[in-house]
């Protein structure tokens, strides 16, 4: 979190609340009782999140390239309005584009944003449809981040919270409640049935969409001595993913081990695309806490 509060600050916005530059990027700094956060305001990404008095909760490459038009390597993306690598660019556009901030709010136990983007010229050029999307993020002993997509015409669309989670070594860290049905992305999308825990061999890269999770995973983060709870809301599967040493080796914006100290579980709309429209609008949310 240091990088982010040793900034300068370009506009103080409430008394937890500053405004900030990173290179190429502006970033919304939170310094809470409750919690330390920081938010690109490119792509509306969260890129850390600290209760008071723990780890962090959230990853952060520390290889991260503050580059504008340039996706970030950690916090929490969003993917939108597509998952994956169904058109270009990969994971969509949103989270390489300028948010706009559109209120603030503050208490003794939370920090409220909310962040807006909206169709334009450049939106169009990727996918010619209105729309706008909206992220509420509040900030406090819990983390959550709700996504609103809106539009007055019929659109489809997938997505994802693709968040990164900081633990302390992927070799001791488990996770619950995923269920016992997954795709394999590394092994050509075969259907797979094995065991609801999902544990991880030193170096083994995963990429796995499980189809039946229930509404909240549980991470265990033994050697942080914690249990990272994820709520899910409006997705319709979770992916868990980690490049492993061979993946992360051949990443620019990744440390060579930096694949043992995060885990993505990702809480996801992907397969059949939801239908917005004029009368049906869609929420995807990701509420975190430690348990």
């Amino acid at each position: 979190m240091d990088r982010f509060l040793s900034l300068p600050v370009i506009e103080q916005l409430s008394p937890s609340l500053s405004l900030r530059r990173n290179a190429e990027l502006d970033i919304l700094v939170i310094d809470h009782p409750k919690a330390q956060a920081a938010v690109s305001l490119q792509g509306a990404q969260l890129l850390l999140w600290q209760p008071t008095g723990q780890q962090p909760v959230i990853w952060l490459s520390e290889k991260a390239a503050f580059v504008s038009g340039k996706a970030l390597r950690g916090g929490i993306p969003i993917c939108w309005p597509w998952f994956g690598r169904v058109a270009q660019p990969a994971h969509g556009f949103a989270r390489n584009l300028p948010w706009q901030l559109q209120q603030h709010q503050e208490s003794d136990e939370t920090l409220s944003l909310s962040l807006n983007l909206t169709d334009s010229a450049e939106t169009d050029a990727y996918w010619p449809h209105a729309f706008s999307l909206t992220l509420e993020i509040s900030v406090g002993e819990q983390l959550t981040l709700s996504l609103n997509s809106s539009s007055n015409e019929e659109v489809r669309l997938t997505g994802a919270l693709h968040t990164y989670f900081a633990v302390g070594d992927i070799g001791k860290t488990s996770v619950e409640a995923l269920g016992s049905e997954y795709t394999d992305s590394l092994n050509k999308g075969q259907k797979v049935e094995d065991a609801p825990v999902l544990t991880l061999e030193e170096g083994e890269a995963i990429d796995r969409i499980y189809t039946a999770a229930e509404e909240a995973s549980f991470i265990h983060d033994e050697a942080n001595q914690r249990v990272i709870v994820v709520e899910h809301q409006g997705n319709n599967c979770v992916v868990a993913w980690n490049p492993g040493k061979e993946g992360a080796r051949g990443m620019a914006d990744m440390a060579d081990d930096g694949y043992q100290t995060m885990l993505c579980v990702e809480t996801v709309l992907a397969g059949t695309p939801t239908i917005i429209n004029a009368q049906h609008s869609h929420q995807l949310l990701a509420r975190i806490r430690i348990a």
